[in-house]
């Protein structure tokens, strides 16, 4: 074989090798392309990944600003909570002792006018009392003096004969009363 052939068939058994001329002239494109690149495209990616930093840190500070701002106003919301049942505790409180205080008020007013109810059907009783006894020693007396009269067999028509008949009568009935008691 000639030698020729013996460099082709070298040349064709690796196909895999690109030719050092090939090679060099796609080195410097990739290293153009990548220059190129870096200097135009990697500013303008590095721009935007820092703005998405800064958004995420920013939305990040605004998250924790709200859950602060969340937790004040749950706390101030629960302190309210706190009050409002504290007054409406106080406010019960004051309600059942205005109540009692009622309660006791007009039972002391109930208790005083059932007094004065009683002393007044007292005074009524007493008083009917005098009245009937008044009537009773009245119509008694009369019969008592009928009875004498017919009795002695005279008449006892003088009114002051008549009252001491009458007032002993009487007296004796009453000393025979309490006697009985």
């Amino acid at each position: 074989m000639s030698p020729m052939l013996i460099v082709a068939a070298e040349e064709m058994e690796n196909p895999l090798v690109p030719p050092i001329p090939e090679l060099v002239i796609g080195l410097l494109a990739f290293v153009i392309v990548f220059g190129f690149l870096a200097w135009k495209l990697l500013p303008n990616i590095n721009k935007v990944l820092e703005q998405r930093r800064e958004a995420i840190e920013g939305g990040i500070e605004k998250a924790e600003a709200a859950q602060t701002e969340a937790q004040s106003v749950l706390e101030q919301y629960k302190a309210q909570l706190a009050e409002a049942r504290h007054e409406a505790a106080r406010l019960r409180q004051e309600a059942q002792e205005q109540g009692a205080a009622l309660i006791a008020e007009m039972r002391a007013e109930g208790q005083r006018q059932r007094e004065e109810i009683v002393a007044a059907g007292h005074t009524q009783i007493e008083a009917d009392r005098k009245a009937a006894s008044a009537a009773l020693r009245q119509d008694v007396g009369k019969l008592a003096t009928e009875l004498a009269g017919k009795l002695v067999g005279e008449s006892l028509d003088d009114h002051a004969r008549q009252s001491r008949v009458i007032d002993r009568f009487l007296d004796e009935l009453d000393e025979k009363a309490e006697a009985a008691r």
